[in-house]
């Protein structure tokens, strides 16, 4: 979902980029060495699915994971999403530099949004819950990226309100998507590796 050089104003880039920057200096204070691990892997995910994308006018339609980030990461999603997102624009041309603060926030705010609102609830024993928890978040993300994507092109003119408009129903059908693929990871983590959630006992099975 990432926007392109030129489509925005430069009071919504200018903004944008402070913002980013207040988010990447909060997500590097959290940042512990024990989470770097899983900022390398969630940034890797996030910059392999936004590889498979459909162009859209100022945007393009892909997976993001963003939801999983943040509940894993928290603020340290932030960091995590800005390399993936500076390395596609180097490498691929995906969004660009100048954007590059705004896509940085429309992407990963929601995350850590999203964590913050389901967190407690993956890191209980209950795998059912932390799946319903980890498919809410997936959509959930998806949803509020595209509006936060609607909301700077609405920001930088009345002309980009069609596209805008577009950008939301578009990411309808790939929120669904989104929250199966990231409630299938949370069960996964919640099975192998529930240290990620800080889950402390062991995850309550299936009857």
């Amino acid at each position: 979902m990432h926007i392109v050089d030129g489509a925005l104003s430069a009071p919504v880039l200018i903004g944008g980029g402070l913002a980013a920057a207040g988010g990447l200096a909060l997500g590097l204070r959290s940042l512990t060495l024990e989470r770097i691990p899983a900022a390398g892997v969630l940034s890797a995910t996030f910059f392999v699915a936004a590889l498979v994308h459909v162009p859209l006018g100022p945007s393009s339609v892909h997976l993001i994971m963003n939801g999983l980030a943040g509940l894993v990461l928290g603020w340290a999603a932030f960091p995590a999403l800005f390399v993936g997102l500076l390395l596609q624009a180097v490498f691929f041309g995906f969004g660009g530099v100048t954007v590059l603060g705004v896509n940085t926030v429309t992407i990963a705010l929601p995350a850590v949004l999203v964590g913050l609102l389901l967190r407690p609830l993956v890191t209980g024993p209950d795998a059912r819950l932390a799946a319903l928890a980890g498919l809410a978040a997936g959509a959930l993300a998806i949803v509020l990226t595209a509006v936060s994507v609607a909301a700077v092109l609405w920001l930088s003119g009345d002309a980009f309100i069609p596209a805008a408009k577009l950008v939301v129903l578009a990411h309808l059908p790939v929120a669904a998507i989104e929250g199966l693929v990231c409630a299938a990871a949370v069960t996964l983590i919640h099975r192998v590796k529930p240290a990620l959630f800080g889950v402390l006992h062991a995850p309550a099975r299936a009857a």
